[in-house]
């Protein structure tokens, strides 16, 4: 199976508590094949040693986080204990954080219809949204 591109994005949570009320709307990213969850974790720092680690895969009594596990496609090794020991240093105490390792589905026929055209995807570049409205802010106020 090969994957398409896949993004690594982390959703900060400052009370502590992936509650579900994201679900919705990554249900509805999945379902339209526009994204896959291939890899996930949830963190929750309680106090400066006290921290929780839930992979998403494992059984949980939590029903926010067992929702989330469900619509994820599991491949190992994606997410590692590197990644998860980063987010813990940043993380602030109280806080949590749900790491998801996303596949573009959507870029899939795309890249298999440049393939088949002889061509070859060369690269790749996310710009995030307030960096993108900076940069426009910018020529707004030059124009």
């Amino acid at each position: 199976m090969t994957l398409g591109p896949v993004e690594i994005v982390t959703i900060g949570f400052a009370h502590g508590r992936f509650d579900g009320s994201i679900m919705p709307e990554l249900e509805r990213l999945v379902a339209s094949g526009t994204i896959s969850i291939v890899d996930g974790v949830v963190v929750r720092k309680d106090a400066e040693d006290s921290v929780e680690i839930l992979e998403l895969e494992e059984a949980t009594d939590d029903p926010a986080i067992a929702q989330l596990g469900a619509i994820v496609r599991e491949i190992d090794g994606l997410l590692n204990d590197e990644d998860v020991e980063a987010l813990i240093d940043e993380l602030p105490v109280g806080a949590a954080a749900a790491v998801l390792c996303f596949e573009h589905t959507w870029v899939k026929p795309l890249r298999d219809a440049i393939t088949a055209a002889g061509g070859e995807l060369l690269d790749s570049v996310r710009v995030p949204g307030p960096v993108v409205q900076e940069v426009l802010d910018a020529i707004g106020a030059e124009a």
